[in-house]
């Protein structure tokens, strides 16, 4: 997996070798794989949690395993909280989309002009464009996602889900598993 990462991370010109890089951290299967990655491959990473505030105690066992998780491996970190559902209603939108607009909000701010890797993979591009198809789409939509966007890079976008996971198991590195990723709500 480190070396479709590197070649994905050179393809698009993602990253300055050595560099920082500040990861948004989840403390799921993809985001702490994209983690650990990036420091096999030397890079200089900081990361982000955004607390939803929105599973009550899943929420907290979530930011308590990132916490965990970056004092091991030396990594500075910097959490945030947002009251989502308060933010959704004073936006007029939905959850799903008041928490991306926040949490892309604060990691540009904490980012402080480095680069921010998310942990979007090749089966969220599958998901992404199908997602696109059905409710109709041009050109653009049939990209899927963009590898680079801004001072967003996305290097897992051509790893899947299980190199992903046999990735972490090699390293015995545990994650958490969001209870919504199972909801076909969204």
């Amino acid at each position: 997996m480190l070396k479709q990462v590197a070649d994905t991370i050179a393809r698009y010109g993602m990253l300055e070798p050595g560099g920082e890089v500040l990861v948004a951290l989840s403390g799921g299967a993809d985001s702490v794989a994209l983690l650990r990655a990036l420091l096999a491959l030397g890079y200089r990473a900081r990361a982000f949690h955004l607390n939803h505030c929105l599973r009550g105690d899943e929420a907290e066992r979530d930011e308590d395993f990132v916490r965990t998780l970056c004092a091991s491996l030396g990594v500075p970190l910097a959490v945030r909280r947002a009251d989502i559902r308060t933010a959704a209603a004073e936006r007029g939108e939905s959850i799903e989309t008041a928490a991306r607009h926040l949490r892309y909000q604060m990691l540009a701010e904490d980012a402080r002009g480095a680069r921010i890797a998310t942990a979007h993979t090749a089966d969220d591009n599958v998901e992404t464009v199908l997602f696109h198809l059905t409710r109709g789409t041009g050109p653009k939509g049939l990209g899927g996602i963009p590898p680079v966007r801004g001072a967003i890079v996305r290097p897992l976008l051509e790893t899947g889900r299980a190199e992903i996971e046999s990735y972490l198991a090699s390293l015995g590195q545990p994650f958490v598993t969001d209870s919504t990723n199972f909801s076909v709500d969204y």
